[in-house]
């Protein structure tokens, strides 16, 4: 029995990209954000002069980061509040941070299963984050993923981090609006929150409040209020609020999407969602730029040539490390 051949997909060019987006083709969609996230150096090349077509239709959308830590329940809760912003009419795309995929090869996305709800609803588009790589290259191509999601019409931008530690942080920088999601604990319901993700927070959502624990999470929250009074705030003139709610059973999320537009007014009408807009711009070119030197140093015949024999020195005892990186800077051709 003769098994036909899959016909091979067609060569796509810049302007196919292009119009693709524009038009809302998700396959095309699909495949730009690949193009973007290839570390290919060609595909590099053709994803950029992709970006810069289409970076007169970017911008439009509303940027929100959601982190938490593991079990809180912030895939539940993303699958619920992309429904109902679905059901309000909005086209929603939700992206991932994955800072441990360097680790594993993969994403802990996966096949979207933690989200299978909102990946069949025609309005939303599902996004596992990039496999491999730094974190800083995970960050840029979820960045410029965000933008080509943008330019394909979606009007809200779901930026999730899957793991933590430093990713919060990179999340924060690249969002209109940081939202982080915990779960009420059995003692100090302020353990285990590092004081540095809560200072990033515009809202502070309070998960699982329903049956049990409804109690538990009111008196969380009225913790983590009082604590917050103490914090610099992320976003000047905007008070942190923190609201209990459940995703699994659809409770409070309205009222979070309520200071969520509430934040957005305020800080249109105040010029600070613009100007934050602007200092992202700039940090990313420079985060870009950090990322990009540190692989060519890596890649560097030269440096690689001394890298093990800097090593040996290191074990034994015979240079330091800030002479070990002094030499490496030479042999890439830098002054230290």
């Amino acid at each position: 029995m003769s098994h036909a051949q899959p016909t091979p997909r067609r060569q796509l060019d810049v302007d196919d990209y292009v119009q693709g987006v524009l038009q809302g083709d998700r396959a095309i969609l699909g495949r730009a954000l690949t193009l973007i996230e290839s570390n290919s150096k060609r595909h590099r090349a053709i994803g950029q002069e992709v970006l810069l077509k289409l970076l007169p239709h970017t911008g439009n959308a509303l940027r929100i980061g959601i982190t938490g830590t593991p079990g809180a329940g912030k895939s539940t809760f993303i699958n619920q509040f992309g429904l109902n912003l679905s059901n309000l009419g909005y086209k929603v795309a939700v992206l991932a941070i994955d800072p441990s995929s360097q680790l594993t090869g993969g994403s802990i996305l996966g096949d979207k299963t933690r989200m299978g709800d909102l990946s069949l609803v025609e309005s939303a588009f599902v996004r596992p984050s990039p496999s491999g790589g730094s974190l800083g290259g995970v960050a840029r191509k979820t960045r410029e993923g965000m933008l080509v999601c943008e330019a394909a019409g979606f009007e809200i931008i779901l930026v999730e981090t899957v793991g933590v530690g430093q990713s919060e942080t990179v999340v924060s920088d690249m969002v209109d609006f940081f939202l982080l999601v915990q779960i009420a604990g059995a003692g100090d319901e302020l353990q285990g929150i590092k004081r540095g993700i809560m200072e990033l927070a515009d809202l502070v959502a309070i998960n699982k409040a329903e049956g049990d624990n409804e109690l538990r999470a009111r008196r969380a929250a009225r913790e983590i209020h009082a604590a917050m009074h103490y914090m610099r705030p992320r976003t000047p003139g905007w008070t942190p609020h923190v609201q209990t709610m459940s995703g699994l059973h659809n409770l409070n999320l309205d009222r979070i999407w309520e200071k969520i537009c509430e934040y957005q007014k305020e800080m249109t009408e105040n010029g600070q969602l613009q100007q934050r807009r602007q200092e992202q711009l700039v940090g990313w070119t420079w985060d870009i730029v950090e990322d990009r030197v540190m692989s060519a140093l890596k890649e560097n015949d030269r440096v690689k040539t001394i890298n093990d024999t800097l090593a040996d020195d290191l074990n034994e005892g015979r240079t330091t490390p800030s002479l070990a990186a002094a030499k490496m800077l030479q042999a890439f051709g830098v002054e230290p």
